[in-house]
């Protein structure tokens, strides 16, 4: 069985769980606090991060966007009309552009500096960094939301998903960044309608039931956040 080296307020986490559940692949899961740096952990991944997918024979394959391509190759390839990938070569490239957009851009302007402030910190001991949150940071990472909501409406204006036609990785990616800042209530919902009306469609697949059920110690959801009809 597949294993999946996580942590529930992780984007790239909470990515690949995604594409694990519609492409309804089994797998267990184990939660990873990469602070706390491992020995076991680095074996696996030297780089320190998350996530980590240990394949059927137990080797490791590292990295939200590599992990996402491997499950296409090998599950998503078969899946006709519900592979999260185009067959077009044209429209791949662009649901690789959204995803490293999400996964990585989105991530270093907003969600490391938002998560890691609220959440990391608080679960971090003083020796690995916690303390209190830097509120100057917390802003900056606002203002950068605001103008990555208004891409995302763009995108959602624009296209029936937000890569095309279809249901995609880059929808995926999308929303799990969202999600980890809908479970802190940062997500200005009334001001992006379009962006709203697509997370609803996310939000409703089975799929996202995983990822609406998780908690964080000491850190309660939005009243929000699991409402479907938000």
């Amino acid at each position: 069985m597949l294993k999946l080296y996580h942590h529930p307020m992780s984007t790239a986490s909470r990515y690949i769980r995604l594409v694990l559940s519609e492409y309804e692949l089994s797998a267990s899961f184990a939660e990873e606090k990469i602070w706390q740096r491992r020995e076991e952990f680095l074996m696996l991944n030297p780089a320190a991060t998350l996530p980590v997918l240990l394949d059927d024979e137990e080797q490791p394959i590292c990295g939200p966007i590599v992990i996402g391509e491997y499950l296409d190759e090998t599950t998503g390839a078969m899946m006709r009309e519900r592979r999260l990938m185009p067959e077009n070569s044209r429209a791949r490239a662009e649901v690789r552009r959204l995803v490293d957009w999400f996964i990585s851009k989105f991530e270093q302007e907003v969600g490391q500096y938002l998560t890691h402030e609220r959440v990391y910190k608080q679960l971090m001991t003083r020796d690995e960094g916690g303390g209190s949150p830097d509120s100057a940071i917390i802003r900056a990472g606002r203002n950068n939301l605001k103008s990555h909501l208004q891409y995302i409406s763009w995108l959602a204006e624009s296209r029936n998903w937000l890569a095309g036609p279809k249901l995609t990785q880059a929808d995926l990616a999308a929303a799990s960044a969202l999600s980890v800042l809908d479970y802190l209530g940062e997500i200005p919902w009334d001001t992006f309608p379009a962006v709203r009306d697509w997370y609803a469609r996310l939000k409703s697949r089975p799929s996202f039931r995983p990822l609406l059920a998780d908690k964080v110690p000491g850190l309660p959801p939005a009243s929000h956040y699991i409402d479907l009809d938000f």
